[in-house]
């Protein structure tokens, strides 16, 4: 067991990891009471050495730390790193890189949809995990030994799985693949909390433009009201209370109050002051000035006919390429794609249109057919009317 408690220890440690091209990163957090993560482990390896960070030991400063994670010489390798990239922009305002996903780049080398860390452990290291410590309380102190090891572990073999993948990127000619998704995870606003934009999540279940003004503004307050009390969003209010409020519209404490799923009494609260104000803001709101609602684009029968199409192209070429399916175009990418050649979607920009972006635009236009041979999916590409060829 390896675990840093003092400044001194984790300022001597940095200065070891930074002689190092890379290390492996991984942390360990709560969020199930709060808005925000509280970190409570931080893992780190190089190929010389692993160790973990109580990031709740009494004055200890993570300094250090921080100064290892923006040092640009030094490749931060994690797996599925949005959230733990999401601790570090709110401890310090600077994201770590540069950066490799390991779980982004598994996607990439053919591993499949969002392949968790044990199965690549078990896949590139031919190891099982324990996993017996995988819920523990992470804030309770001491830390037991057992705690720590588990921990470690999910830094030493990401050291292996690194190597592995950088290997076949680096052989499959695919690293600026990885370096598109990169930048994502490594631009800031990504991880920035806008209030105002907090109705995107919820905009698939309004289909009025009045509905949507009142959604807006309720969103942005329910946002605005869990930073503040750094609480989870559905300790504020649940999704399906705040969804009936957008479109019920209630303009007084009595109506506010009668509302099937409102909580009891909230009504007459600061809270239900202020939600009601919320609603006034968003009901005058001029239509005009409002984001256009996306129709459901299935509602054509020949868009949808379409999208299933694309559905079956995009597993063929998910197969042929060996990269994950949801990394080259997701739902909806196919039905904007579907629905509009032009379509401002990440499946018809780069290296995703080399690969499957432009054979989706010859399927829908006929220049591409989809045909079963030996029990699997080809594509037959056109050369003129009377002579198919077989493009794959």
């Amino acid at each position: 067991m390896s675990l840093i408690t003092t400044t001194d220890e984790l300022e001597a440690a940095c200065l070891r990891l930074a002689r190092h091209p890379f290390v492996t990163v991984d942390t360990e957090f709560l969020r199930e009471t709060t808005f925000w993560p509280i970190l409570c482990v931080v893992q780190l390896a190089s190929d010389d050495e692993a160790l973990a960070i109580d990031a709740l030991a009494e004055g200890l400063d993570l300094q250090p730390l921080l100064r290892l994670m923006a040092d640009e010489d030094i490749v931060k390798v994690f797996h599925a790193a949005r959230q733990d990239l999401e601790i570090f922009w709110k401890l310090s305002g600077v994201l770590p890189t540069p950066l490799f996903d390991t779980q982004v780049a598994a996607m990439v080398c053919g591993y499949g949809d969002q392949v968790s860390y044990s199965e690549l452990v078990q896949s590139v290291c031919r190891v099982a995990i324990d996993k017996s410590s995988r819920f523990t309380d992470w804030a309770r102190r001491p830390l037991a030994e057992a705690q720590v090891d588990y921990a470690i572990g999910d830094v030493t073999y990401l050291r292996d799985i690194y190597k592995a993948l950088t290997a076949r990127l680096k052989a499959t000619g695919r690293q600026s693949w990885l370096e598109d998704e990169m930048k994502v995870l490594n631009s800031p606003a990504t991880y920035e909390q806008h209030p105002e934009r907090a109705w995107e999540r919820h905009k698939s279940r309004v289909r009025k433009p009045r509905d949507l003004a009142t959604l807006m503004e309720l969103a942005a307050w329910r946002e605005s009201e869990a930073q503040a009390r750094d609480v989870p969003r559905s300790r504020v209010l649940k999704d399906d209370v705040l969804i009936e409020l957008a479109t019920a519209a209630p303009r007084t404490v009595e109506a506010l109050g009668n509302l099937r799923a409102f909580p009891r009494g909230m009504e007459r609260s600061r809270a239900g002051s202020e939600i009601l104000a919320a609603i006034e803001r968003g009901l005058a709101r001029d239509p005009k000035t409002l984001p256009k609602i996306e129709r459901e684009r299935r509602n054509g029968a020949n868009v949808g006919a379409t999208v299933e199409l694309l559905k079956v192209l995009l597993r063929q070429v998910s197969e042929e390429s060996g990269v994950a399916g949801k990394l080259i175009a997701s739902v909806d990418d196919l039905e904007s794609i579907a629905s509009n050649d032009k379509a401002d979607v990440a499946a018809l920009s780069g290296w995703r249109r080399k690969i499957f972006g432009e054979r989706a635009l010859e399927l829908k236009s006929g220049r591409l057919a989809l045909t079963v041979e030996n029990g699997k999916v080809v594509t037959l590409e056109w050369r003129d009317a009377q002579e198919p060829r077989e493009a794959t």
